[in-house]
């Protein structure tokens, strides 16, 4: 669970970001409700995923100094060896077999 919540501040942040109206990191915090030491370090993997981020002093804002696009999608298999089962968003897909499943996986 921790994982999950962890990508989705990421992904909060990211959508601040992109629209340019984050605030000041103490903004941020408040608006995640997360510390501010923990802003620093989401920018910073951002950063670390290739993001070019500028912070603005005039209009308290970061923002991203070349396009970046971060897209997360989750993907849960359950099931017996021959029978899997996709579980995504709290839906449920089609059946398939697991090589397919497998398969898939090795694209992502």
């Amino acid at each position: 669970m921790k994982t999950i919540k962890h990508v989705e501040r990421l992904q909060r942040l990211h959508n601040l970001i992109e629209m340019e109206c984050t605030g000041s990191p103490a903004q941020i915090a408040e608006r995640l409700r997360i510390s501010e030491r923990t802003v620093y370090y989401l920018i910073e993997q951002l950063r670390d995923y290739e993001a070019r981020i500028g912070y603005d002093r005039g209009r308290k804002t970061y923002f991203y100094k070349d396009d970046f696009v971060l897209e997360v999608n989750f993907s849960i298999c359950i099931g017996s060896p021959d029978q899997v089962t996709e579980i995504l968003e709290g839906s449920y897909f089609k059946n398939r077999s697991r090589s397919e499943a497998f398969k898939k996986q090795q694209y992502l």
